[in-house]
């Protein structure tokens, strides 16, 4: 892609692939024929297993009301008391609260480019791939990145958040 493609792109999109451009990733988003809102059907349109989905899930932590992400294997489930040994008390957020703190609705929550830095974890089970897919700002929009250019991406550590 060069600059006008990017134009035609949803603004959520748009806003991944600018982040994405600036930090030099060799990768800009793609977008599905169908939507993948969950890592299921993004492993289905992607023709990759379940788990090379890294899922951004939303929470919201107590104490401050901070967006809280963590940053998952799509084969795997978040136990919310080990993030929370590692961030604090945390709660489930609703489709507003994520709305209003990464910019994404729920279904298409990417990982970087939120409209408020969140707290983040990353989830080590991501490393088992050599390449996974996230979410690009909309509910059909993808990127590919490997597990250690996504833990950069976001900055975030590597974490055993998932359930055992």
């Amino acid at each position: 892609m060069c600059g006008s493609e990017l134009h035609t792109l949803p603004e959520g999109v748009q806003r991944v692939a600018a982040f994405l451009q600036q930090a030099q990733h060799p990768h800009l988003p793609r977008m599905l024929d169908g939507a993948a809102r969950t890592a299921q059907e993004a492993a289905e349109q992607l023709g990759i297993l379940v788990g090379q989905v890294a899922k951004s899930i939303i929470f919201r932590r107590r104490s401050d009301g901070a967006p809280v992400l963590v940053v998952t294997s799509g084969d795997r489930r978040v136990d919310e008391k080990k993030v929370a040994q590692l961030v604090g008390p945390i709660g489930r957020a609703d489709a507003d609260f994520v709305k209003a703190s990464t910019g994404f609705s729920i279904g298409g929550v990417s990982p970087v480019a939120h409209a408020a830095k969140p707290v983040t974890l990353m989830d080590q089970e991501l490393q088992r791939f050599d390449t996974v897919w996230a979410a690009a700002g909309h509910p059909h929009g993808v990127f590919p990145a490997t597990p250690r250019q996504l833990q950069e991406l976001t900055g975030a550590p590597w974490s055993d958040v998932v359930v055992a």
